[in-house]
């Protein structure tokens, strides 16, 4: 059945916003708990991927984790961590499948009853592992906390989360690998700069 009449081959789709604001500067300025993560500063007018690329380099590369944690909506956050754990850490613990679970049914279908049940399975959860710290991200990721409470988190919280997650997943990782691991988590966010 076609909705979209005679006129549906004629539409397109708009891009995706992948980051949150248009440049580092101004996320600093909209969100300024990412300078309690971060070394280096944006200048004014370098762009995202720019100060990407300054960060990756610099001696610091986690800052470049922590940049982009904060500088991607949170479903384009989440997503690239999520792939990035699990390629370092591909096999999760038992406790750990419903939550992964959750979080990829939310990333399929962002909504609030799945954010709720993400959220919910993280809180409670025995240990804050890199898919624990993801699900907090996905249930602060926007939205009311609970259906019967109206606060919102705080809008840094889920980025937070996000780099929480990718930190640990470095450090469990083993130090061996840890340069292999870095390059293989900031290869998998530098198309998040490349997308408008």
């Amino acid at each position: 059945m076609d909705f979209l009449g005679e006129q549906g081959n004629d539409l397109t789709v708009p891009p995706l916003r992948t980051l949150r604001h248009d440049s580092p500067s101004a996320l600093y300025n909209a969100l300024p708990e990412v300078a309690a993560f971060t070394k280096h500063r944006p200048m004014v007018e370098e762009d995202s991927f720019s100060y990407f690329e300054r960060l990756r380099g610099s001696t610091t590369p986690e800052d470049a984790i922590t940049f982009t944690a904060f500088a991607a909506e949170a479903k384009f956050s989440i997503h690239w961590a999520l792939q990035a754990a699990r390629s370092i850490l591909p096999d999760p613990a038992a406790e750990e499948v419903h939550l992964l679970t959750a979080i990829t049914q939310w990333l399929d279908a962002p909504g609030n009853q799945t954010r709720w049940r993400t959220l919910q399975l993280a809180l409670f959860a025995h240990q804050r592992t890199p898919f624990v710290y993801l699900g907090l991200a996905v249930g602060w990721s926007g939205g009311m906390m609970a259906p019967n409470d109206p606060c919102r988190p705080p809008l840094w919280r889920s980025p937070c989360a996000v780099n929480a997650a990718l930190l640990t997943t470095l450090a469990r990782g083993g130090a061996e690998q840890r340069s292999v691991h870095m390059a293989r988590i900031l290869d998998a966010s530098s198309p998040l700069f490349r997308m408008i």
